[in-house]
């Protein structure tokens, strides 16, 4: 199986290939984002709520929704995705929920922006013009994705093993968002009783690729993450942004296929009336 995690070398020979379409899943809205000051050449640009949410509701994109948003700028069933995030855990966010919504082939770029900046690729201002094109919507799935009832259910059961991958402010309970930002989201601070942690940023070189996979092995099992001795091992966050770049480090770089996301996180968690929290 080809590994959906691409080089910018690997890029950078196909940034002209039509075939191939790149996205900048931004955290930030309209002129706030900084793609509007450059960007891989060739990008388009989504906010990363209006390319994987659902309109109204709290709910990933459906099959058919994302075919009129990608159809809509351009992109076809058969175009390659290369997503890549700013920041880096919204490229992973993006490829997990395109994923589950079906579209054939996605790729990561490893190291998103930030390594293909420090490289001196060379970045644009300039927004392609792309005509509207017929998306036929593709079969998605919702394997990878869990909800509060089960991570309930199952609270405390040994064979699960609970990933916490937020801030350690965040995992202790003294903030619900991590230093840096408006501390807001969840009515309660601390973590699901169980979890372990380890900070996402573990994962990352400083230029924002993954680190190798024997220094991954090494860094998960540091706090017990061995997913082999496990029937499941199920990540969040606050709102499982970071939580997906756990899921890909150990799914499609370390070749695990029991790696589950807890998509509702701690902002849902840590909400809900009766439900228990450890601090």
């Amino acid at each position: 199986m080809t590994s959906p995690i691409v080089s910018s070398d690997w890029l950078s020979d196909r940034v002209l290939d039509p075939t191939i379409k790149v996205i900048e899943i931004s955290s930030k809205m309209g002129e706030d984002a900084p793609y509007v000051t450059s960007h891989i050449p060739g990008a388009v640009n989504f906010f990363w709520k209006d390319l994987c949410w659902h309109d109204t509701d709290r709910q990933l994109v459906t099959s058919k929704a994302l075919a009129e948003r990608l159809g809509a700028i351009g992109i076809s069933e058969k175009d390659r995705l290369v997503l890549y995030g700013e920041p880096v855990q919204y490229g992973t966010y993006a490829f997990w929920a395109l994923t589950m919504a079906g579209h054939p082939e996605i790729y990561v770029l490893d190291g998103s922006r930030m390594k293909w900046e420090l490289e001196g690729r060379p970045m644009t201002d300039l927004v392609p013009e792309l005509e509207p094109v017929n998306y036929m919507p593709q079969d998605g799935g919702t394997t990878m994705r869990l909800g509060r009832e089960n991570i309930l259910e199952r609270l405390g059961k040994q064979d699960r093993f609970l990933l916490d991958v937020r801030s350690p402010e965040e995992y202790s309970g003294e903030r619900v968002m991590e230093f840096g930002q408006f501390d807001h989201g969840a009515e309660r601070g601390g973590r699901i009783p169980g979890a372990k942690h380890l900070y996402f940023k573990e994962l990352l070189n400083s230029d924002d690729s993954f680190k190798s996979p024997d220094e991954l092995r090494e860094i998960l099992a540091a706090v017990g993450c061995i997913p082999d001795d496990y029937e499941e091992v199920v990540c969040y966050c606050r709102l499982s942004h970071r939580a997906t770049f756990a899921w890909t480090a150990m799914t499609h770089i370390l070749g695990h296929r029991n790696i589950f996301i807890y998509d509702g996180s701690w902002t849902e968690w840590g909400s809900i009336v009766g439900y228990p929290v450890e601090r």
